[in-house]
């Protein structure tokens, strides 16, 4: 397993070499809801533009009347303009979180290894895996 995981992170840092598209949708001060997160760096590889792509298709198709009520929102940060988020969930590189926040609590789940796994090889499962985990936590 570690040597597989080591070319696919050297691969996720040196291959990157896209510009972001560095816009959210439903952002706002959140404080109960969901929040998907997508974390990248300047430079970005097919995949991490893919993971975005993906997930920005899911949330507008998929959730549009939580965007419009609040009750969720996606967040495209680029973890070096945005050190203090990044820092926050402890992100060094692109990822992919969905939070779920109620109370003053967060609990995160990081999609982070399904995303690059499946975004550009698998996106049907890659869409469908997203859309339930932010249906699960919307239930919450």
């Amino acid at each position: 397993m570690k040597k597989r995981l080591i070319p696919l992170l050297s691969a996720v840092f040196l291959a990157c070499g896209q510009s972001p598209k560095n816009q959210s949708i439903g952002e706002q001060t959140m404080t109960d809801g969901v929040e998907v997160l997508s974390f990248h760096a300047k430079k970005r590889c097919p995949t991490c533009v893919a993971i975005e792509q993906l997930t920005r298709e899911v949330i507008e198709t998929e959730f549009a009347a939580q965007l419009a009520d609040g009750s969720l929102a996606l967040r495209v940060t680029d973890i070096t303009e945005n050190e203090a988020l990044a820092n926050k969930y402890e992100i060094a590189w692109s990822s992919l979180l969905v939070n779920h926040r109620e109370g003053g609590k967060e609990r995160v789940r990081n999609l982070t290894q399904f995303a690059f796994a499946n975004a550009r090889t698998n996106p049907d499962k890659f869409k469908a895996g997203l859309k339930t985990e932010i249906e699960k936590l919307l239930a919450e």
